[in-house]
Order: C-alpha cells, then sequence, then structure tokens
C-alpha cells in the first residue's frame, strides 16, 4: 500500500533528524546544512530557522516544558525553548558527533549517544551527567525503557542494557552494525540494523522477532506512541511500516528513492514525518495512505548533470552533499564553494567555522586547494570538521580543481 506525503522545503541539506511536539503541533528538523527549522504543521510552514551548532543537526528530542532539544556534530547539544533564537541551555561533555538523544518518560533525564563511544544521560534540572561507557566504537541509538533502564545501540553491532542503578550492563551481539533503536511501552527493544533487518528483543535481551526490511542499511527508525507500528527507514528511500505485534510490514511508503535519515511519529499515531537526503521534510498518513496534500514524491535534481563526460566534475561528486557551487544554493554542511579562488580559508559568509580554521593564513588557490586533497583535510588543515579524504591521483587533482575554476566564479 503505497501512501503518499506533503513536503516541507527549507533545508539546505540532507535532513538527518526530526521530533514533534508532544500536542502534534509543532516539528522541528535538523539538517546536514547545520541549521534546525520549527515549523507549523497546521500551516506547512516554518516559523523559525535555527542557527547554533557547529557541523550538522543529527539529532533532536522534543522535552516537555522546554521545546526541543537538538544534537550536532559539534558535540553539543542545545535546547530550545518557543521560537527563542538562541538556546535557553546548551550541555557540553561529548567529544565526538551527537547521534541520537531521547528524553526519560519523566521529562527529568537527556540521554545522548555520541560518536566517541559513549553514552550520556544528564540532569536537565542541573545538567548533571552519568556516562556510560563500553561501546567500541560509534554509539547511532539510545532510548529509555520503562522503570529507568536506557538501551543503547552501536557501529560495534551490540544492543546494551544499561540498569537504572547504575550496574554494569547486558549486552547483547548482533549479526550487523546497528544505526537505531526504539522502545515500545511494554518494554520491548527494536533495533535498524545495517544489514537491512529489523530485530526485536525483550527486556532481558532474548530475540524476539526479526523482520526483513530489505538489503541495504536501516539508517533511521521511529515508534509510534502506542507501540503499535515502527518505522524503519533505509538507503534506498523506503520506509517501512511494521506491525509489532503482527511482526510483519503492513505498508510501504514509497518515497524518492534517496536515503531516509529521519523519522518521527506525530502523536496520534496516525501521521509520520521523513526527512531525506534530497533535503525535504515529508508528511506522511501512515494509516490509509490517503494524501496529505496533492504532492508527487520525485527525485531531486542532479545539479551535475549538465557536467557530464567531464572528469572534474566527476571526482566533485563525493563533495557535492557538503558543498554548492552558486551562491543561490548556500551552504550546507560546508560552505558554498562560489568564489573560492583567491578567498581566505573560513571566511565565506555565513558558514560556521571552527576556531582552528579562523586562525589559519591559507588563501584558496588550484594550488591549496590541490594540495588539501594531497595530504588529507587533517594534516593540512588540523581542526577542520571536514570528513578525511584524499584523491591519490594527480591527474584527477588537476582536474577537479581545474573543473572548480571554471564553475565557482
Amino acid at each position: 500500500m503505497p501512501a503518499s506525503a506533503q513536503e516541507l522545503r527549507g533545508h539546505g541539506g540532507p535532513v538527518r533528524a526530526a521530533a514533534v511536539s508532544g500536542d502534534g503541533t509543532i516539528a522541528l528538523t535538523g539538517s546536514f546544512d547545520q541549521s534546525a527549522i520549527l515549523w507549523d504543521l497546521s500551516r506547512g510552514s516554518a516559523i523559525r530557522v535555527l542557527r547554533f551548532h557547529q557541523g550538522a543537526v543529527n539529532a533532536a528530542a522534543p522535552v516537555n516544558g522546554i521545546g526541543f532539544a537538538t544534537g550536532g556534530e559539534d558535540g553539543r547539544i542545545a535546547l530550545w525553548r518557543g521560537d527563542a533564537a538562541e538556546p535557553v541551555k546548551v550541555i557540553e561533555g561529548h567529544k565526538g558527533p551527537v547521534a541520537a538523544l531521547a528524553v526519560s518518560p519523566d521529562g527529568q533525564y537527556l540521554a545522548s549517544a555520541s560518536w566517541d563511544g559513549t553514552v550520556r544521560i544528564t540532569a536537565l534540572a542541573d545538567a548533571a551527567a552519568r556516562v556510560l561507557e563500553g561501546h567500541q566504537g560509534p554509539v547511532n541509538g539510545v532510548a529509555f525503557a520503562p522503570g529507568g533502564m536506557v538501551v543503547s545501540s552501536g557501529y560495534d553491532a551490540t544492543l546494551r542494557f544499561w540498569p537504572a542503578n547504575g550496574g554494569a550492563p547486558l549486552i547483547v551481539t548482533t549479526p550487523a552494525p546497528l544505526n537505531g533503536v526504539v522502545v515500545a511501552p511494554d518494554g520491548e527493544v527494536a533495533v535498524a540494523a545495517a544489514d537491512g533487518r529489523l530485530r526485536l528483543f525483550g527486556p532481558d535481551g532474548a530475540q524476539r522477532a526479526e523482520v526483513a526490511v530489505g538489503d541495504t542499511p536501516l539508517i533511521a527508525l521511529a515508534i509510534s506512541p502506542d507501540g503499535a507500528t515502527i518505522a524503519a527507514g533505509g538507503l534506498r528511500g523506503q520506509v517501512a511500516l511494521v506491525d509489532r505485534k503482527a511482526r510483519s510490514i503492513r505498508a510501504t511508503l514509497v518515497g524518492p528513492g534517496l536515503p531516509v535519515w529521519s523519522l518521527a511519529f506525530l502523536p496520534d499515531g496516525k501521521q509520520l514525518l521523513s526527512g531525506g537526503a534530497d533535503r525535504l521534510v515529508r508528511r506522511w498518513n501512515a494509516v490509509t495512505g490517503e494524501h496529505v496534500g496533492a504532492v508527487v514524491p520525485r527525485a531531486g535534481e542532479d545539479a551535475l548533470a549538465t557536467f557530464q563526460g567531464e572528469r572534474g566534475a566527476q571526482v566533485f561528486r563525493a563533495c557535492a552533499a557538503c558543498h554548492t557551487l552558486t551562491p543561490a544554493d548556500g551552504n550546507r554542511a560546508g560552505p558554498t564553494l562560489h568564489g573560492i579562488f583567491g578567498r581566505r580559508i573560513a571566511t565565506a559568509p555565513g558558514y560556521a567555522y571552527s576556531d582552528a580554521l579562523k586562525g589559519m593564513n591559507i588563501v584558496w588557490s588550484k594550488e591549496t586547494v590541490a594540495k588539501l586533497f594531497e595530504l588529507g583535510p587533517n594534516a593540512y588543515t588540523p581542526g577542520t570538521k571536514m570528513p578525511e579524504q584524499t584523491i591519490g591521483s594527480a591527474e584527477d587533482r588537476q582536474a577537479l580543481v581545474d573543473w572548480l575554476e571554471k564553475v565557482t566564479r
């Protein structure tokens, strides 16, 4: 039963996080473009663009009595009240990107999962934190279970059940890395795995069921407030709605074929928001499949289609998720490259650079850009937020900078 969607437009990069307020009227989404957007769901329009994080906004959660929390690539967590332009509180402590957030049922604690290999349980009243260590690699998911237990999932393919009293965790090893976790009101745990399987476990760690969603990694997960339906999104853009009781897929929401990075149910469980690589937030009727607005899902435009056959454009494809080429497209996770040649590092308008880059004296030229990809960002620009990558071929580096000089004027 394919379903249709209403689109919310505004982000300049993939939509990595989504959350809905307790009354279902407001949503917050976070993006690879370093921004979060508050949405009025009754109007289908943006209320405010929130800019604080120095890097992608990877996680979001509603916080009763405050508004929303966001977690970023910069390792910080921001608490937002109403539509204020600045966060009312900032929580620090993680030494790597924050990948997931969860609020305890009593609203007193915020759990955060990070690529630094830890989970932090922070008291919202005084910011006192309990640090849970043990994952061997990035922690991609966290959730609270009934009774105060915390459940986390990681790239190390383990699911960990952390007792509320602070004892040693129960560790369950799974066949594949895990990208997200949710817990139903009755305590059953569901995890999204890199092998395309949704696995369900009891509070005792025993596996109860496995649902094959696809052949590519599941990268987004959400559960309806009543626990009846689990939504699992994958790299190919499909979202499976799984009937938890029946252990089967009852509907598939078919998007534009691009990765779905974030999912969030509305409080009634009858509608669902999804955020994807095409920069759109889609609103689905998750029960009947009827339209929520007359919009046909479609693939995003390929900005490089007009440069087919040019080697420099082919090399640039690895950069296109983070950087745009024209002033109209603006900044994403990285600054726009329009006008880059002759520009001093860390001076593109409207982009939040790290302090490390602001102190450098590099001026971008064909030679310095080529050197960046010869040595790698970490070696050439220490302290950068840019993912580590090099271009081993001197011919490819030359083709890239020659092409960039042409298209970024």
